[in-house]
Parts: structure tokens; C-alpha cells; sequence
């Protein structure tokens, strides 16, 4: 437990510049309580105690705005950032090194029994707002864009933006930092920015066309006994 403790501690100085002290991290960090808050409530679950794990994981929602079932199985050194918002189902599976930030739900899409809810895999960053929902593996390396709503598997090295999400990179150099994700690829964007540019080489063809049909008038000469208007 020792052990676990230190990490999650270590976890937050690595993803997060504005920790400046132990004392700070472990007094006022939300998330780190409710990881810790987990922690405890797991260990009831997987004993059978259900009403006690319950019971812990809803005092950790109302008191850190986050809220984890504890039947969650959560790897070492997860970071969430402020928190607030976010989901963690029952069946869902969390690998190391994992950072997710506020208002991310990790659920299911209906009352299906059994493995509902999907599995992260490791060094995986899910941005603000992000949806991940059903019974399906997020590779490892893997970027979730921020307000994604991912229903299909992901694959390694990934990043996936939109609504619903789509994979804009794959297997290729990271760019900067892992934690920036701001800089992420909207597709939609790109296609509006596409047909912008189409729109656009339309309009001075057009204007072209107008142009050499004008010319066209002008040099076509005049018969006997017509008026010019």
C-alpha cells in the first residue's frame, strides 16, 4: 500500500507542473483522494463487502466530484487532473501510467451484463470531456481528443477526435507533449477548411468565365439594320 502511495504521489509531479510541494499534493489533490478512496473501496468489493465499497466510493464522489465503482480495476500511477465530472464504470479496466482529465466518463451503452465498460491500456491520455463508452480495448500510447465520444476500439499508438471519434493518427512520431492536447486534428475542420477551398477556386472560375464571355460580346460585330442597345 506503502508502495502504491508513493507512486500515485510521484504520478502527479510527473504530469502535472503546478505541483510544488509533497505536502500540497497529498493535502489538496482531488483526484489523488479518490484514487486512494478506491483503493480501500476495491478491496471491500473483491471481499464480497458490496454495501461497505459502495458506501466508501459515494462519500469520495461527494467529497472529490469524482466517482469510481468500486469494482473498477485501476493500474499504477493514474492521474486525474482536477476531476470533476468524472465516471469510472464497474467493469472498467485502467493500465498504468494513465492520465485522464475532468469530466471523462468511461461507461457502458445499456443494461448489458457482465464486461460492459472498456479497458485502457497503458500510457493512454483521455482529455476533457471525453466519452468512452461500451465493452472495447483503448490501445496503449493511445490520445483521446478533448469532448470525443469513442464507441469502437482503438488501436495502439492512436489519437482519436470527434463525434463520433475517429482515428486522425496512427503508428506515427508523437508530436511534442503528450500532455498537450489541445493540438490534436479536428477532421471536421479540415473538411470544412477543404470545402472552403473548393468553394473558392469555384467562385474565380466563375468570375473567369463571366470574364471571357464578356470579351466574346464585345467583338462580335454588329449587322445591317440592327440597333445597338
Amino acid at each position: 500500500m506503502l508502495r502504491h502511495i508513493r507512486s500515485d504521489i510521484q504520478a502527479v509531479f510527473d504530469n502535472d507542473p503546478a505541483a510544488r510541494s509533497r505536502m500540497e499534493v497529498v493535502l489538496t489533490y482531488s483526484g489523488l483522494h479518490a484514487i486512494w478512496a478506491h483503493r480501500i473501496a476495491h478491496g471491500f468489493y473483491t471481499r464480497g463487502w458490496f454495501a461497505i465499497a459502495r458506501g466508501i466510493s459515494q462519500f469520495s464522489r461527494f467529497m472529490t466530484g469524482i466517482e469510481i465503482h468500486p469494482g473498477a480495476r485501476i493500474g499504477n500511477r493514474l492521474f486525474i487532473d482536477h476531476g470533476m465530472g468524472v465516471v469510472i464504470g464497474e467493469t472498467c479496466e485502467i493500465g498504468d501510467d494513465v492520465v485522464i482529465y475532468q469530466g471523462v466518463t468511461l461507461g457502458g451503452t445499456g443494461k448489458e451484463k457482465g464486461k460492459r465498460h472498456p479497458t485502457i491500456g497503458n500510457n493512454v491520455v483521455i482529455a476533457s470531456g471525453a466519452k468512452v463508452l461500451g465493452s472495447f480495448s483503448v490501445g496503449d500510447n493511445s490520445n483521446i481528443g478533448a469532448n470525443s465520444v469513442v464507441l469502437s476500439p482503438v488501436p495502439e499508438n492512436s489519437t482519436v477526435v470527434g463525434i463520433p471519434g475517429r482515428i486522425v493518427k496512427r503508428n506515427g512520431e508523437r508530436v511534442g507533449d503528450r500532455l498537450d492536447h489541445t493540438k490534436l486534428p479536428d477532421p471536421v475542420v479540415e473538411m470544412l477548411r477543404k470545402m472552403q477551398k473548393e468553394i473558392h477556386d469555384l467562385k474565380h472560375e466563375v468570375q473567369d468565365l463571366r470574364a471571357q464571355a464578356g470579351k466574346l460580346q464585345e467583338k462580335e460585330p454588329v449587322l445591317e439594320g440592327e440597333s445597338v442597345k
